[in-house]
């Protein structure tokens, strides 16, 4: 598994949510709290998950991230 932790304004988790989803489920997203999330994927699909998050940075304001998280 791979991890990236990104913060979003909390009306856009559902939008992050959806995209992903429909993206063939490329990854979970689990909330911290708020816009805090650490979005998961199988390490597969590491790649394709850089992509997409580093796609959607300007369209979603992200906040910060996306940053790798260590899952050890």
């Amino acid at each position: 598994m791979v991890a990236r932790r990104v913060v979003l304004r909390a009306k856009d988790v559902v939008l992050l949510k959806g995209i992903l989803k429909a993206s063939e489920g490329l990854a979970a997203v689990f909330a911290e709290g708020g816009g805090d999330l650490t979005v998961a994927a199988h390490a597969s699909r590491e790649v394709e998950l850089d992509e997409v998050l580093a796609a959607l940075r300007d369209e979603l304001a992200f906040l910060g991230g996306p940053e790798p998280v260590d899952l050890a």
